[in-house]
């Protein structure tokens, strides 16, 4: 029988996919009113699971209990009849639709000839909104308010409905720290209101600031429930990976060559995202780039790799000035650039491992004289690449698509590492990716650091930041406001320089 204080229970819930065991008698179970995080690398089951509880999969095994009744979802529609609702990871809107339209899609108050009541629908959008303490105009588009608002709408969206349990899957993926204090107190209105939430994160400081219990899920087994207030980051870490995982910044001023200065940006400015941009970049040193989402850091980047254009401002890679009009102008000068949008700029999803890897350097792999591509030193090459950068998949001939986040992000370093540059920018390199392939993904850039690459690293993640980088620039509204070695910095001072505090 189920305890008087839950609201959800499955039972040894299993799932295959052909040639995954996804699941593997898996226990879950949800108080009500609490917070109850689900945590785990990926390819743990922690999609597979909410997929399971929101009726998109039918489970192959095992039981689910809402009140202590025995329930079966054949589709989503039963699953939210039951008040379970989901916001994915993916934002899932209309942008050219009314915010109103949004929330209410397919559901619109009409009148007796099936016309929208339109005042209806705003005053109902009105007051759902002001639950949140949002003030947004209901009849605005979706496309024109900030990630942080869509993601209200979606909240109000699956709140229409009246659910008694709502699953958020990495609801701070798309939002800097400020919109994520804003996420956490709608979080908490929401548990006010007797809501239970379950809730999918990679990073590990969200549950603790959050949750009320976690459930560790490892290969698609259960490996064990917490309540948060009574382990540490390290202890969970050790759950989900199932050995010790150190997040600190490690010493690195002896690989650091400061006689010589790799790379140099002097006074850059753009049209319309920033001006007077100056720094130095030393051999093997990492700089950070910290700053709210809009601050320009992205299109710095962009602009040093090609494709965003300079208004005014020198470049210099070792000391000569250099012109750089497009990404083929920065490769041949050894810079690289990954985007922060993999699936959508970085890499090509449909095709498979080998494909992607060769991109930016094709002409390697081509036979004179009539230039076909060789097969075999492809396939040779993607598997050492592979093997190198411990990518997870059963070959290299496997889809894109079809990896993990943290396999996806490693392909796409691999596919410009390969190049062998001089400077490496990497834009939210850990982005969606879980604390496994996070710290693997940390190693690859101090290895490459400690032989004298140059690295930038862009990211909204502050521990990150402070993790990785041997010095730390931080932005403010297109402007450089703080420039600080990693021994000076602590969270509160950066985010004091990013808002203006």
């Amino acid at each position: 029988m189920m305890g008087e204080n839950l609201i959800i229970k499955a039972e040894n819930i299993s799932k295959q996919f052909p040639g995954v065991l996804a699941l593997d008698n898996v226990n879950f179970n949800l108080k009500k009113g609490e917070v109850h995080a689900i945590v785990g690398e990926n390819g743990a089951g922690k999609s597979t699971l909410i997929n399971v509880l929101g009726g998109i999969y039918k489970p192959d095994g095992g039981n689910i209990y809402i009140d202590d009744k025995k329930v079966k979802f054949n589709n989503p529609i039963e699953a939210n009849q039951q008040g379970i609702g989901i916001v994915f990871q993916e934002l899932n809107l209309f942008p050219e639709l009314s915010i109103a339209e949004n929330i209410f899609v397919n559901v619109q108050p009409t009148n007796k000839v099936n016309l929208i009541k339109f005042e209806d629908l705003y005053n109902k959008t009105k007051k759902m909104l002001e639950i949140f303490d949002e003030e947004i105009d209901p009849k605005t588009h979706v496309e024109f308010i900030s990630i942080a608002k869509q993601q209200v709408v979606e909240i109000v969206k699956a709140m229409s409905n009246n659910p008694r349990i709502l699953i958020l899957d990495e609801p701070t993926s798309s939002l800097n720290q400020l919109e994520i204090k804003l996420l956490f107190k709608n979080i908490k209105i929401l548990r006010q209101k007797g809501i239970a939430i379950i809730y999918i994160s990679h990073h590990l400081q969200e549950i603790f600031e959050i949750a009320d219990r976690a459930t560790v899920l490892r290969d698609g087994k259960y490996v064990d429930t917490v309540d948060v207030s009574r382990v540490d980051e390290n202890k969970i870490a050790r759950l989900m990976v199932g050995r010790k995982v150190f997040h600190q910044y490690i010493q690195r001023e002896d690989k650091i060559n400061r006689n010589e200065i790799l790379f140099k940006v002097e006074k850059l400015a753009h049209n319309k995202y920033f001006e007077d941009i100056s720094f130095d970049l030393h051999k093997g040193e990492i700089i950070g780039f910290a700053g709210l989402i809009g601050s320009g850091r992205t299109e710095i980047a962009k602009a040093i790799f090609g494709l965003e254009k300079i208004k005014s401002g020198k470049i210099y890679i070792e000391g000569k000035e250099t012109l750089i009009n497009c990404p083929k102008d920065a490769k041949k000068y050894g810079i690289v650039y990954t985007t922060e949008n993999r699936k959508q700029e970085g890499l090509f999803l449909g095709m498979d491992i080998r494909e992607n890897c060769i991109a930016p350097q094709l002409e390697k792999f081509a036979t004179p004289p009539l230039y076909f591509l060789n097969e075999k030193k492809i396939y040779d090459y993607s598997k050492e690449i592979v093997e190198k950068f411990n990518i997870i998949t059963p070959s290299v001939e496997k889809k894109v698509e079809d990896l993990s986040g943290g396999n996806q992000q490693k392909v796409l370093l691999s596919m410009w590492l390969g190049i062998k540059p001089r400077v490496v920018i990497v834009d939210e390199p850990t982005k969606g990716v879980d604390i496994g392939a996070k710290s693997e993904i940390y190693d690859i850039l101090r290895s490459l650091a400690n032989k004298g690459v140059g690295v930038i690293v862009i990211s909204s993640d502050l521990p990150e930041i402070l993790t990785i980088s041997d010095k730390i620039i931080v932005m403010r509204e297109g402007k450089i406001v703080a420039s600080l070695i990693n021994a000076q910095a602590n969270e509160e001072k950066i985010i004091s320089y990013a808002t203006g505090v």
